[in-house]
């Protein structure tokens, strides 16, 4: 992916509030319906005699591939709606969305690389022409910008699609795109948008009056034709009156109608079917950008209390670390107590049960930990808690809350660490530092990813800062603290508002002025109330000056409870400031802070219960139910039918719960296209696996290369093998003999290279990297371009001729630790 087109698309809301409605239309400047994207292109033959060519490759993997390209024109639509309806920054989220699954479509038949292999002129037209400008405009708000490249990106994957399976083919599969764009009727009304809904709705009716399918689906099937048409203006008349028990029953019967006619105009089955299915992931979509037009709901309040569990837990092992047992244990104790009078609790322990035990599994056993005096009991107590949480907070959230999340919860350790090394621990501060590179290698609650794709030059500077607060803490360089530490606080704030919603936003600074106000707890516990006091102004002057729209929040949200989280808060200050109880006032301060979190949340949007996006998908499950393309899956394979079903109930789960929304709406879609592709005798070609839960085959390690001595698998010939975990050589440090060979493979995390430091192996032994540089900087600048990478199932192997000790480094992942040595001996 070209880097321009990632900035492009960083402003946008990130994935939760973006994930998509299915189908709507554009209309010319001048307000009269059309549908370029729908129209046949000049230059594209239509005839018969292509039709015949086509039909029987419509049938096989180029009909699953083409309805996987339809779903994506209804995702387009959807994100038109949103900002023809007012709400271009939802619209953009899902442009966003669009984007991220596209760019991840991979392998021979995925959505993207199939559209690149079908005609590049058309995969460029649709990604930098159409889908880069659409996502443009509904950023900066303008509409007609913003259609202009929905046209230009529809244009192009039909092209694509008349290419794969001819005219006939793709008329049938435009059809269901119809029959879906009438849901975005009824899931804005939902959204309690009904003159939006009327709007978007109107349109619709315009656009399939122009379009090629309409004709198509009167010629084939004049009844399905009717009752399609008479849906979509029933449905516009629900709309207009509120009346969502007959906006439901018209969405559903433009469904149906839909079906049949595309059934009715299809050459083949299998095409209407492998369309069907797509026209369901589309509604799967839908129901999930219902869900986050609602705001970031109380799940992220849920999720935001366990992150200031997590925050409080390690301040007890540093404030124990610093002798202070009794303060230590009282947090601990404290922590547990809350927890189970929370909300979180019961939110917990139905989201997931194993998470919930683990927790209080974990917490009792640090608490006993601090007691004795343990300090290994007490950091394999602290790692079991915070493993739990995190567990727990992805079962309740996921997606962009979670990383928000994560990314205020390393704003908290990256003022632990400040606070340690104010307190003369600088080795400790910066073994914070390194861990929370580790994690961040690690993809802790989706938190690296969403960080690059919301801003790709802010990622990178925050790598680099953590790396060099890391050093300065090291090196005892107070300025460099400062300089390093400030950079890294304000990119991790920076993406919290660049990805997330103001709920989202405004929970996870709830709780992290909470963890904030608990360490000048902390601080003024081990005799340093002016420091503490300081903490507290800190905090305070963060908070009024917005602290990332959260200030504003919570006093919108609701306006008494803005007063006392105020009053409370400037308690904690005067307490340390005048000899008094900082921790109780921390304490009741605290309760303030959970309130604010639900209190912001549930003033995020407009409240879109769950009994308003769950029927959505129980419509859809109905329907397949009682649809042709039921019996074609069963029938196809039994396990991607399964996989299905199963799919599909837990989503609705999903939505009924609240917990786990986004994963369970992508693992939805994966098992659809799967589905997709088995319908029409293809499922050994999908480009996800069983049950993967990711789209897309390949990953974006296909664009990096390896180089001499990097292969496939670990040979037979190799004496000994090194594991390349995420951020770890395993075993790190190696002893073998002289013309021993070692292989390094491959076995978890992004793609790794291996490195010799120039200066650590034997002054006459040979240099020796992946890709097979002759040199240090070499085999660096070769990484940056991409070569000696060694990816998943892969291994690099080099044969050691030179007695002594050679070290070696990853280079990508050097700062988080992983490095290694070998020992040869004679």
């Amino acid at each position: 992916m070209q880097p321009n087109r990632r900035q492009l698309l960083r402003t946008a809301t990130a994935v939760a509030a973006g994930l998509g409605l299915a189908g709507c239309s554009g209309s010319n400047q001048d307000g009269t319906p059309t549908d370029t994207a729908t129209d046949a292109p000049t230059d594209t033959p239509a005839s018969t005699e292509d039709d015949e060519a086509a039909t029987s490759a419509s049938v096989g993997v180029e009909a699953a591939v083409a309805a996987e390209w339809t779903a994506m024109r209804t995702r387009l639509d959807d994100a038109l709606a949103l900002g023809v309806a007012g709400h271009a920054d939802a619209g953009a989220s899902v442009g966003q969305n669009v984007f991220a699954r596209f760019e991840g479509a991979n392998g021979e038949y995925g959505a993207h690389e199939s559209l690149e292999a079908t005609n590049e002129a058309n995969y460029r037209g649709f990604e930098e022409d159409g889908l880069v400008v659409m996502n443009e405009g509904l950023n900066t708000g303008d509409v007609e910008a913003a259609r202009d490249g929905w046209r230009t990106a529809n244009t192009n994957l039909r092209e694509a699609t008349i290419t794969r399976i001819g005219e006939t083919g793709a008329n049938a599969l435009e059809v269901l795109r119809f029959g879906a764009a009438v849901n975005d009727v009824e899931l804005l009304a939902a959204a309690g948008d009904t003159e939006g809904a009327a709007t978007v709705g109107q349109e619709v009716l315009g656009w399939w009056e122009t379009s090629p399918a309409h004709d198509a689906v009167e010629s084939a099937d004049g009844e399905a034709y009717e009752r399609l048409e008479g849906a979509m203006e029933d449905a516009i008349s629900a709309a207009r009156s509120g009346n969502m028990e007959n906006l439901r029953s018209a969405t559903s019967t433009a469904l149906g109608a839909s079906a049949t006619g595309a059934y009715a105009v299809a050459a083949s089955e299998k095409v209407a079917g492998a369309g069907q299915l797509a026209a369901y992931q589309a509604q799967g979509w839908d129901a999930v950008t219902l869900a986050s037009m609602g705001g970031a709901g109380e799940v992220q309040a849920h999720a935001a209390v366990l992150t200031t569990y997590r925050a409080r837990v390690h301040d007890a092992h540093w404030v124990a670390a610093r002798g202070e047992t009794d303060t230590a244990q009282t947090t601990a104790r404290d922590v547990f107590a809350h927890f189970e009078g929370a909300k979180a609790h019961d939110a917990l322990e139905e989201a997931d049960g194993e998470a919930y035990e683990g927790f209080e599994t974990g917490l009792d056993s640090l608490i006993s930990a601090i007691g004795d005096g343990n300090s290994s009991g007490i950091e394999d107590a602290l790692a079991t808690v915070d493993d739990n949480l995190v567990a727990g907070i992805e079962a309740l959230v996921g997606g962009t809350g979670g990383a928000v999340l994560e990314a205020e919860f390393f704003r908290t350790r990256v003022q632990d660490a400040r606070e340690i090394y104010r307190l003369g621990g600088n080795n400790a501060a910066a073994g914070i530092a390194q861990s929370l590179f580790q994690t961040f290698e690690q993809n802790e609650l989706g938190f690296h990813e969403a960080f690059e794709d919301a801003d790709a030059e802010s990622y990178e500077s925050f790598e680099s800062h953590l790396g060099s607060l890391r050093t300065a803490f090291e090196n005892t360089n107070d300025s460099g603290v400062e300089t390093h530490a400030t950079a890294v606080l304000d990119e991790l704030l920076g993406f919290e508002t660049t990805a997330g919603s103001t709920g989202q936003v405004g929970a996870g600074e709830a709780a992290y002025m909470a963890a904030r106000i608990f360490d000048a707890a902390g601080v003024a516990a081990l005799g340093k109330p002016a420091r503490a006091n300081g903490v507290v102004q800190e905090t305070f002057a963060g908070f009024e000056e917005g602290a990332g729209g959260f200030h504003e929040a919570i006093e919108e949200a609701d306006a008494e409870l803005y007063g006392t989280f105020e009053r409370d808060l400037s308690a904690v200050g005067s307490a340390a400031g005048n000899g008094g109880d900082v921790y109780g006032t921390a304490t009741t301060f605290y309760g303030k802070a959970v309130d604010a979190a639900y209190a912001v949340v549930g003033s995020g949007g407009t409240t879109v219960e769950a009994s308003a996006v769950t029927p959505v998908m129980q419509d859809t499950f109905a329907a397949f139910e009682g649809a042709e393309v039921h019996e074609l899956l069963e029938d196809a394979d039994a396990s991607a039918y399964e996989g299905y079903e199963a799919a599909l109930d837990d989503y609705i789960g999903a939505l009924d719960s609240g917990a786990g929304v986004d994963s369970a709406a992508t693992a939805y879609a994966d098992a659809s296209i799967r589905a997709q592709f088995a319908v029409v005798g293809a499922v050994g070609e999908a480009p996800v696996g069983e049950g993967s839960g990711e789209s897309g085959g390949e990953s974006e390690e296909t664009n990096l290369q390896g180089g001499p001595n990097v292969v496939e698998g670990v040979p037979d010939d190799a004496a000994h093998v090194v594991d390349m975990q995420a951020v770890a050589f395993e075993p790190a440090e190696l002893t073998v003999k002289v013309g021993d060979t070692v292989a390094w493979a491959h076995r978890a995390g992004e793609a790794h290279n291996v490195v010799a430091y120039g200066n650590e192996i034997p002054e006459d032994a040979e240099y020796w990297a992946s890709g097979g540089f002759e040199s240090q900087s070499a085999a660096e600048t070769g990484w940056e371009n991409g070569k000696g990478a060694v990816q998943s199932g892969q291994a690099y192997t080099h044969t050691f001729e030179t007695t002594g000790i050679h070290e070696y480094y990853c280079v990508p992942h050097e700062m988080a630790g992983m490095k290694g040595k070998i020992v040869v001996e004679e």
